[in-house]
C-alpha cells in the first residue's frame, strides 16, 4: 500500500458514494485502488467485488431499517438476482482474462457509463 491513511479514507468515501448512488462504483473503486495498492488487476478486481458487496449489504441494511414502507420489493428482488448472478459470471470471467484484455474491457465499460451519464 503506498499511501495506507489515504487508502482508507479513499475506500470509505467510494463506499458512501456507491452505498447511496451505486452508479459505476465498481469502476471507480478499481480506478482509485488500481493508484494505491501493487496488486495484480484480478487480485484488485476480487478485492473491488468484496468490498462493493460489503458496502451494498451495508446501504440495504440501513433502507430496510429506516424505510422499508417506500421499497418496491419487486423491483429490489431482480436487482439482487441480476446482481447475484452478475457477480458470479463477473467473478469467472474476470479470473480468466488476461491483464490488458480485463483492463480494455474495464475502461470500455467505465467510458460506456459516463457517456450514459453525461447524455
Amino acid at each position: 500500500m503506498k499511501r495506507p491513511i489515504l487508502t482508507w479514507i479513499v475506500v470509505f468515501l467510494l463506499g458512501v458514494y456507491g452505498g447511496y448512488f451505486g452508479a459505476a462504483q465498481g469502476v471507480l473503486m478499481v480506478g482509485a485502488l488500481g493508484m494505491m495498492l501493487a496488486i495484480t488487476l484480478q487480485t484488485l478486481n476480487a478485492f473491488k467485488n468484496f468490498l462493493c458487496s460489503a458496502v451494498n449489504l451495508l446501504a440495504a441494511f440501513i433502507f430496510i431499517s429506516c424505510a422499508s414502507e417506500l421499497i418496491d420489493w419487486t423491483v429490489v428482488i431482480i436487482i439482487a438476482v441480476g446482481s447475484t448472478l452478475g457477480g458470479l459470471v463477473g467473478a469467472k470471467v474476470g479470473r480468466k482474462l488476461p491483464a490488458p484484455v480485463l483492463r480494455v474491457v474495464i475502461i470500455t465499460v467505465g467510458t460506456i457509463a459516463l457517456i450514459n451519464m453525461l447524455v
